[in-house]
């Protein structure tokens, strides 16, 4: 059953071939067996899961079935989750039991889907490589002394090992597509708004988003159908018509302009990558698309934009984690403003620390100016690139990641080398357009992902794109070797 799509488990759920029960136990065993070698989870309740199956089980018996009722799906620990410990990777929220539903969990429930755990990830969401984790390094199942990407490298690990059908993540500055890219899975980072930030755990406001991480495109489109839609929780929820991904999915794609940005195959770039991403190309040439040479000029401007902005809104975020209201708090002070300092350093792990560090600096009244502003009339001209080149194509496509999963420590002593991980995935979220990644190929059996980027709200065409790729091709179909 670890191999079947959502839509397998759904009509075998429909079909009486197996219970919710059943299908939640299934996976409940193979994380027994398994989570222990990659770290991929932080919270498991298999009395919770269970319960939840067993209601989805009554209502599938009703005949009120949606696509994803009874299927168990793995949630991101940035998540909000009412009765679960929702800990976002951090020692400072280690004793906090969420007291309500995230928009996303609640869509979730709402359709009886079963939530079957909380997934690992980078501490608040902050690194590229599921090293800063306050609950340990997560590993990749393609080989475990290598990372599986950050900081949703927990969702893509248990999707990768087949510990889950599938799973949220959230993408701050490539977040879902670059793990996604190293575990060989199908990642999408949706427009900015389509899904709802409320009960998501903030990192940096203006760029965080939530979204699926699946084996395919068309896992992805269903889970999209979840989790996408106004809510009035969130003032940066987009309010348009709720669309069906599903529809469509499977449409020709003749005709398709793509467009190849020439800074995304320069230095940096592994060699055998750019090879990978040249077949997927001729890929798409074969299937009837058109490939159109474009520039992005101020996409090597991304990476100091986005430590400049995601570090200051960091800083303004994580200011409630004072020890006072929840969370954990210093055992020994000897005032308030001790608690509070003591709290902080004992609280925070490096990386979060070195961010909050750089935010408070950026914002300061004589820095303002100098830095975050100037970051973001930068990232306005970043914006205005993208909609320049899609006057000339429908799809960007590159790169996800510079080069395959690396060995776990290799660059966590770098700040720096371990950001330009980012170096393809972060213009998205500074523009605030949809991207999504998906397996190409292997490199000494680690997978290579490929990116595509749409214009606003076209996550239906990216979905179209990948799966008509993913019709022809069998690199989504993978499976890393020791978890069959």
């Amino acid at each position: 059953m670890e191999k079947l799509s959502l839509r397998e488990l759904s009509e075998g759920l429909k079909a009486r071939k197996f219970s919710s029960v059943e299908l939640t136990q299934f996976f409940l065993d193979r994380l027994e067996k398994y989570n222990l070698s990659i770290n991929a989870f932080i919270s498991i309740d298999k009395d919770k899961s269970l319960a939840m199956a067993s209601r989805s089980d009554s209502i599938i018996k009703e005949g009120k079935q949606d696509y994803l009722t009874g299927v168990p799906i793995a949630q991101k620990d940035i998540f909000c989750a009412e009765g679960w410990k929702t800990t976002c990777g951090s020692k400072m929220l280690d004793n906090f039991i969420s007291p309500y539903d995230a928009t996303v969990i609640r869509k979730f429930n709402e359709i009886s889907a079963v939530n079957l755990g909380k997934t690992n990830m980078d501490e608040f969401a902050m690194g590229s490589s599921n090293e800063t984790s306050y609950y340990g390094n997560v590993k990749n199942p393609w080989n475990i002394k290598n990372v599986p990407g950050g900081s949703s490298g927990g969702s893509a690990a248990a999707v990768a090992a087949m510990l889950a059908p599938a799973a949220t993540a959230t993408d701050t500055g490539g977040s879902i597509r670059q793990p996604a890219s190293l575990c060989g899975l199908t990642g999408l980072k949706p427009t900015y708004g389509l899904v709802s930030r409320y009960g998501m755990i903030a990192f940096a406001s203006s760029l965080d988003q939530a979204g699926p991480m699946c084996h395919s495109a068309e896992d992805c489109a269903a889970m999209l159908n979840v989790m996408s839609g106004h809510d009035s929780k969130d003032s940066t929820s987009i309010e348009r018509e709720k669309e069906n991904y599903l529809n469509g999915i499977k449409d020709p794609i003749k005709g398709l302009k793509i467009g190849i940005p020439k800074e995304f195959f320069s230095e940096g770039l592994d060699p055998d990558v750019e090879k990978i991403i040249e077949q997927g190309i001729n890929e798409y040439k074969k299937l009837g698309a058109e490939i159109v040479d474009i520039s992005l000029p101020n996409n090597h401007l991304s990476i100091p934009v986005y430590y400049v902005i995601a570090p200051a809104e960091a800083s303004s975020n994580l200011s409630r984690y004072d020890g006072v209201r929840y969370g954990y708090r210093t055992k020994e002070y000897d005032d308030l403003m001790d608690m509070y300092c003591k709290t902080r350093e004992e609280g925070f792990g490096d990386e979060v620390k070195r961010r909050i560090m750089i935010g408070t600096y950026v914002l300061s009244a004589g820095y303002y100016d100098a830095y975050y502003l100037k970051a973001q009339k930068i990232r306005r001209l970043i914006s205005e690139d993208f909609s320049k080149a899609f006057k000339k194509c429908d799809v960007i496509l590159g790169p996800s990641a510079p080069s395959v999963a690396f060995p776990i420590g290799d660059k966590k002593e770098d700040p720096l080398k371990m950001y330009m991980q980012d170096v393809y995935t972060i213009s998205t979220n500074l523009a605030g357009l949809p991207g999504l990644s998906m397996p190409a190929g292997l490199i000494n059996n680690l997978p290579v992902g490929m990116q595509l980027i749409g214009n606003y709200f076209s996550e239906a065409k990216l979905l179209n794109i990948a799966n008509v790729f993913q019709m022809n091709t069998d690199w989504h179909r993978l499976s890393p070797k020791g978890f069959e």
